[in-house]
């Protein structure tokens, strides 16, 4: 929610602007138009949140690497997914794919209480490290097989899924709220449509979003990698 805002962020003046223009000409432009939603895109310093090498890239319209074969999404994408998400502050979110923090620091400024998943846990690790430093206090973390979505918060009003899936995992269907919104990537390894379910009265109902591309799902119900639990 807003008030869980990035209280205790280092000052970055220096990127301010940047995101100025981002906002302006990669969200605006193409529809995002959720005043939340751009709010947020405006206030969180990407930049944290991308390798040390690649800070001057960090407004880019266009995913950077983050190490672990992983991404952040560009930033048109984060916001696209979050704006389907429809937040109006007291959601509880469930993510899967951590990755660089990124996406859960945005929807930390939306919602009540985010839950990430994340597979890798050095990037759990570093995530965790920089959302701390950020100053926020409404995300929870856990290393897991993210396919299974996390049963003991369900059920969630929001899901987002940040890598791309063969299908959508029955699990994180079976722990959609009603009223719940999930946006997921659905397609082959290469090229995925973005998806939006919203249960409504025990029906689910789908839209498409439009043509994307993500690193691979794994897990149980993803692209079928074995995996060990992380506790």
């Amino acid at each position: 929610m807003d008030n869980n805002a990035v209280s205790g962020a280092i000052p970055d003046d220096a990127y301010r602007s940047a995101r100025e223009r981002m906002v302006k000409s990669q969200l605006i432009p193409r529809g995002i138009n959720d005043p939340r939603v751009l709010r947020a895109m405006e206030k969180v310093p990407r930049q944290r949140f991308v390798e040390g090498d690649r800070i001057a890239e960090a407004y880019e319209d266009r995913p950077l690497p983050i190490g672990y074969n992983q991404t952040i999404s560009q930033p048109y994408i984060v916001a696209l997914m979050t704006q389907a998400l429809e937040l109006s502050g007291g959601e509880k979110v469930l993510e899967i794919g951590t990755g660089s923090g990124y996406q859960a620091a945005i929807l930390a400024e939306l919602s009540e209480q985010v839950c990430t998943i994340e597979r890798v846990a050095q990037l759990l690790i570093r995530a965790q490290k920089i959302l701390k430093e950020l100053g926020y206090t409404n995300i929870l973390m856990k290393a897991f097989n993210g396919t299974m979505g996390w049963s003991s918060f369900a059920p969630f009003d929001a899901m987002v899924v940040t890598a791309g899936a063969p299908g959508i995992p029955e699990p994180l269907l079976d722990q959609l709220g009603e009223g719940g919104r999930l946006v997921i990537p659905v397609g082959d390894r290469l090229t995925q449509q973005l998806i939006k379910v919203v249960r409504e009265k025990g029906d689910l109902f789908k839209e498409d979003l439009g043509l994307v591309r993500f690193v691979n799902l794994m897990g149980t119900y993803g692209w079928g990698e074995q995996e060990k639990e992380f506790s």
